[in-house]
């Protein structure tokens, strides 16, 4: 009877101890990548994972903020993106999209720093276009893509 009872509790804990091992290590997420990011984001928390053909995504919190890392499958930390609202833009940069798109509305704003390079992109829209604009540094504004909008 005692043998019985520990066969059951040592296969009780091999198959949590499975299903556990699942929930560390996404599918589709290469050991590399799991390394890299403990080892970059040790903080991170809520971790969220997307894989595609050439990068994979891990959405996570840190520091009471959501950010995006993308590494290439190998592991390498290609970017990282943030959310920003228009206040967090560098003070020319805010300037120059008041100046310039006064007629818009800002729909998507984000910051990427890939090695040692920061830049933000922002969509702005009007009734006609939508227009994506980059800026690396804080210098002004390049268009990226313009696109007119359908007509209903």
């Amino acid at each position: 009877m005692k043998k019985q009872i520990l066969t059951w509790a040592l296969l009780l804990t091999v198959c949590i101890s499975s299903a556990f091992a699942n929930a560390i290590t996404p599918e589709g997420v290469t050991e590399q990548v799991m390394n890299a990011f403990r080892k970059d984001f040790s903080a991170a928390q809520d971790v969220k994972w997307e894989t595609g053909k050439e990068y994979t995504k891990a959405t996570f919190v840190m520091n009471e903020q959501v950010l995006f890392a993308y590494y290439s499958q190998k592991g390498e930390l290609v970017a990282v993106t943030r959310n920003l609202l228009s206040g967090q833009l560098p003070i020319n940069l805010l300037s120059d999209l008041k100046k310039n798109y006064n007629g818009y509305w800002i729909s998507d704003l984000f910051e990427m720093a890939a090695g040692n390079e920061t830049s933000y992109y922002v969509t702005v829209e009007n009734s006609d276009y939508n227009v994506v604009l980059k800026s690396s540094g804080t210098a002004g504004w390049e268009v990226y893509k313009k696109d007119k909008k359908n007509a209903l």
